[in-house]
């Protein structure tokens, strides 16, 4: 490899050139044998394609078969036409001198054309023609066929004709003039419609109506309702109204009895006994006013019978209090207040609740053991049923806890809650013994006690003894706790009266008691009142 040739540094008006690099020598690889005797060239051959040798023959050439005479006839050129298909050598624009072909202008055609010139594949506005010019947009024509408008004259206007003509001038059909009189009436009805909806919408912008909520057409009562409760036993409720002189007093009662004996409470009747001039009154459901006279009254109880003599009185069905559970429902039903047949519902909130009555004026001095709930009872309620959701009796309402003081229901205070029933197995066994003679008698322990309690019990303590009384009679001494009576614990003296009192005179029950701090259990045998 020769080197470039390099100016005179020391000529200055010569420039140096950069050196140049040659060419890289090829590097073929060696080929064996048997590889160029397989991929090499055939002997003779230096290109890449073999010559073709002299005696080669011609290529021979395959003419398709003529058409069938049916496409021929309907897709072939007429006989006798010999005008080409050949478009016009420009792109839409004949050639100057008006032909569009390039055919010599002086000479003949020899393809057939007119020699004037004129050439029928070309006309003046074939430039214009979008199915010529492949330069042209997109668009819609008319459908292929003959020119609908071509040999249709255009109808001038005709005379009009007044409403005279066309009333009475025969010139337009009668049908015709019906259904534009229809028409007419359509279009007049469907204004008016509309005209009065919006002027009721413009009116209702202006003064509005009031929106009425729908009502149901009817009400459930399904059995055991408290509608239906009421329904049935509201009738053998009545309204108990005591006077005295100027005085008076209002209650409650249930009709117990078919032959009219009305079940209440003492504190209810007990101001009109040994009164000069009392009269007492049963107010029935329809306004029925009848005399009622005492039959007999217990004030340790605080329970009364009284009778009215009405025919066929509805009866009230009597239950029993022993099934009831808290949380039952229940519905007191009396004349809270004078407002006769009330009715207010609630749930059984305690069971068991010894209860000591402030008989107030009266000579009831009772402790109950009473059914406690939260339907609302007041004064005036006294006397009158709880039903539970059967509509059977289970408890004489008589008592309620106001924030002042506890008291019966006949008293000044109002209800919060709080209020207390006689329980009706108690009560019936009452009322058979007023019914039938008059008094009631009671188990009797004889014994004076207070509520106590300390760290490890509580109990009644005994304060005094009665000489010759039950306890005297069993040991029961002063001092002693006593803590339960038969299976009832005893948690004070309110307590130890109504375990007594729900005994039977003559009946022998096991008393616990402390003494000195020890347990103790005596056999006491239970006297009458």
């Amino acid at each position: 490899m020769t080197e470039p040739d390099t100016a005179d540094a020391h000529d200055p008006g010569t420039q140096a050139e950069p050196p140049r690099l040659g060419p890289r020598p090829l590097s073929r690889p060696v080929v064996d044998e048997g590889t160029a005797q397989i991929f090499g060239r055939p002997d003779g051959v230096d290109g890449g394609f073999a010559v073709a040798p002299d005696s080669a023959p011609a290529p021979s050439t395959t003419l398709a078969p003529p058409p069938p005479a049916a496409l021929a006839g309907a897709f072939g050129r007429p006989a006798a036409d010999t005008d080409a298909l050949q478009r016009p050598p420009t792109n839409g624009h004949a050639p100057a001198g008006g032909d569009p072909s390039g055919a010599d202008p002086s000479g003949s055609d020899p393809s057939g054309a007119d020699p004037s010139g004129a050439d029928p594949f070309w006309d003046a506005d074939a430039d214009r023609d979008p199915w010529r010019d492949p330069d042209s947009a997109v668009a819609m024509g008319r459908p292929a066929g003959e020119n609908p408008t071509e040999g249709v004259t255009a109808r001038g206007e005709g005379a009009r004709l007044s409403l005279r003509e066309v009333l009475f001038g025969r010139r337009v059909h009668p049908r015709a003039l019906a259904v534009l009189g229809v028409l007419a009436l359509l279009v007049g009805a469907v204004g008016g419609l509309v005209g009065r909806y919006t002027a009721e919408g413009a009116s209702s912008l202006t003064e509005p109506e009031p929106t009425i909520t729908q009502a149901l057409p009817g009400k459930e009562r399904p059995p055991g309702s408290v509608a239906d409760i009421a329904r049935r036993t509201v009738p053998a409720v009545v309204s108990i109204e005591i006077r005295v002189g100027d005085q008076g007093g209002t209650g409650s009662g249930v009709v117990i009895d078919p032959s009219g004996y009305v079940l209440t409470n003492n504190h209810v009747v007990s101001s009109a006994v040994g009164a000069d001039g009392a009269t007492i009154e049963a107010v029935f459901q329809d306004g029925t006013r009848t005399p009622a006279r005492i039959v007999g009254r217990d004030p340790k109880t605080d329970l009364a019978v009284v009778k009215v003599e009405v025919a066929n009185p509805v009866v009230a069905t009597i239950g029993s209090s022993a099934g009831l559970t808290v949380g039952d429902g229940v519905i007191a039903i009396g004349s809270p207040l004078g407002l006769a047949g009330t009715v207010t519902d609630g749930i059984v909130s305690a069971l068991n609740r010894p209860v000591r009555l402030d008989g107030g004026a009266s000579d009831t001095n009772a402790v109950i053991d009473a059914i406690q709930t939260d339907a609302a009872i007041n004064p005036g309620n006294s006397g009158g049923p709880l039903v539970d959701s059967t509509g059977a009796v289970v408890g004489i309402n008589t008592a309620i806890r106001s924030l002042g003081q506890g008291q019966g229901a006949g008293g000044e205070g109002g209800s919060i809650g709080l209020g207390f029933a006689i329980p009706i197995d108690d009560a019936r066994v009452i009322a058979d013994e007023l019914i039938r003679t008059g008094v009631a008698k009671h188990a009797e322990i004889g014994i004076n006690a207070r509520s106590v309690s300390d760290v490890t019990t509580e109990g009644a303590q005994v304060q005094n003894v009665k000489q010759g009384g039950a306890a005297a009679q069993a040991g029961i001494v002063e001092g002693d706790v006593i803590v339960k009576v038969g299976d009832r614990s005893i948690g004070g003296a309110d307590e130890l009266a109504v375990a007594v009192s729900e005994r039977n005179p003559g009946e022998t029950v096991q008393v616990q008691l402390v003494r000195a701090g020890r347990p103790l259990t005596l056999p006491v045998v239970l006297t009458s009142d």
